[in-house]
């Protein structure tokens, strides 16, 4: 049996899952702003308490790995740190935005999940309906430029807590637009099954936050991806 313990505290809502045999066993969340320092610690020790109740065997920790908060990252990334130091257990990294993009799938659109930054800047990455990356995550300035030459082709589903505001500059028909879309512990399920069954481990001694920096004008509108 594989159990995982999930970990997600990289926006305003912080999250912990614990998955067993493909399936989410017991999960809590919480969204007060600021309250990770004091929430994540607490959801894992009830988490640690059904595990022992129920005779399972955490065998990874899963964490959200960025973009997001840089507060948070660190509380989320510390602390599962500190667990598989602990539990001599490997440590699984989840891309932060591929963790929005499983709440969608599987889709017959692209997924364009987006992580608020600050003004019109966001953090983006681009997926097919069932999460292959076709644009990795980067740092963005939204202007109507934005996916344009895809979104002439193909429908795209704009979510996470970045695209509100993207919804005024965006115009396409082909612009899909879903609200109240966060990242939570348990959509990492998949992932990390995947990642402990074929070994991608992150290293303890060296793995930091996935921090974005240097914002970019725009998707250059010739931008190619194939597979559209």
């Amino acid at each position: 049996m594989t159990c995982i313990l999930l970990i997600e505290s990289s926006t305003q809502i912080c999250s912990v899952a614990v998955s067993c045999n493909k399936k989410i066993v017991w999960s809590m969340h919480n969204s007060e702003v600021n309250s990770h320092s004091s929430v994540v610690g607490v959801f894992i020790n009830e988490a640690v308490v059904f595990v022992k109740e129920n005779n399972y065997q955490i065998k990874a920790v899963a964490v959200s790995a960025g973009p997001g908060s840089y507060t948070g990252l660190r509380i989320g990334i510390s602390i599962a740190k500190g667990l598989c130091y602990g539990w001599n257990i490997p440590l699984i990294a989840i891309p932060t935005l591929k963790i929005i993009a499983a709440r969608l799938i599987p889709s017959s659109s692209y997924l364009c999940p987006m992580i608020d930054a600050r003004r019109m800047e966001v953090y983006a990455a681009l997926y097919d309906g069932h999460l292959k990356e076709l644009d990795a995550a980067k740092p963005v300035i939204v202007d109507e430029g934005f996916y344009s030459d895809i979104l002439a082709k193909k429908e795209i589903i704009f979510f996470g807590n970045g695209s509100d505001k993207c919804k005024r500059i965006i115009n396409s028909p082909n612009a899909i637009f879903v609200d109240n879309i966060h990242p939570l512990a348990d959509n990492m399920n998949d992932e990390a099954l995947r990642a402990f069954e074929e070994k991608i481990f992150a290293n303890l001694a060296y793995f930091e936050p996935f921090y974005l920096k240097d914002f970019q004008a725009t998707i250059p509108k010739n931008k190619v991806i194939k597979n559209y």
